[in-house]
């Protein structure tokens, strides 16, 4: 894979504060306002609803900028954001089919695990954010297919294309920065999340710089966080045997 972005200095800019939030401000808001969530979320019946469009809205905001950052710059291309076909189709696409069966299998063992009131890895960090209404799970839906598209071409089409065209850094050493600016993403889920988030980070960063295109790391984002978000929430689960 090779990329030769070209920033204009307006392109530059706005990139360069939206890199310094994702950095410097992003954890800190997403632990302020996750916390508060979880506060809420036995209290307050619309706590999720209210916090999912606050998430829409800001991811929307970020790949809002990114495409600013794109249009700003005539000598930056679609392709330099990743927004192209994958180099090799048949290979991207076994990809996604074997990550999608996989997410499906350890969905369903982990909604096995959970109804027999046993700990699912990971279940604890996210717990406040798992739908319990109908209208939470559209809107978890929403999140997850959001989260997919926005969180890669931000952090793997953007700082990528930023980190080369933008900072002069070897296309690898821009992917790492761009991992690690993803990994302090986690932090509202503390230090493990950080660890977590930063492993994903690297796996789906891997993907991208193998195949070329956001496509492959947009589709396994989303298949995993729908998988993630679609976790019945606890409260649920101790009703089931009643009901």
């Amino acid at each position: 894979m090779t990329i030769s972005p070209d920033f204009s200095a307006a392109a530059t800019t706005v990139t360069a504060a939206l890199a310094a939030y994702l950095l410097l401000g992003e954890p800190w808001l997403g632990r302020r306002a996750y916390g508060s969530l979880a506060r809420r979320r036995d209290t307050e019946p619309r706590a999720l609803v209210r916090y999912f469009t606050f998430v829409l809205a800001l991811w929307w905001a970020f790949a809002a900028v990114a495409f600013a950052a794109l249009l700003l710059s005539p000598a930056v291309s679609a392709a330099d954001f990743g927004l192209t076909m994958p180099e090799r189709p048949g290979y991207a696409v076994a990809i996604v089919l074997i990550i999608g069966a996989a997410a499906v299998a350890s969905g369903r063992n982990f909604r096995d695990l959970a109804a027999q009131g046993k700990n699912v890895p990971g279940m604890a960090a996210i717990e406040a954010m798992l739908p319990r209404t109908t209208e939470e799970r559209r809107l978890a839906t929403a999140v997850a297919v959001t989260d997919g598209i926005c969180a890669e071409l931000v952090y793997r089409g953007l700082l990528i294309a930023f980190g080369v065209g933008a900072l002069g850094l070897d296309l690898y050493a821009a992917a790492a920065l761009s991992v690690l600016v993803y990994a302090v993403a986690g932090y509202y889920q503390g230090r493990q999340g950080v660890l977590v988030f930063g492993i994903f980070g690297a796996v789906l960063t891997g993907l991208y710089l193998a195949t070329g295109s956001l496509l492959v790391p947009v589709a396994v984002h989303v298949i995993l966080s729908l998988r993630d978000l679609m976790l019945p929430a606890p409260d649920v689960l101790r009703g089931a045997p009643a009901a």
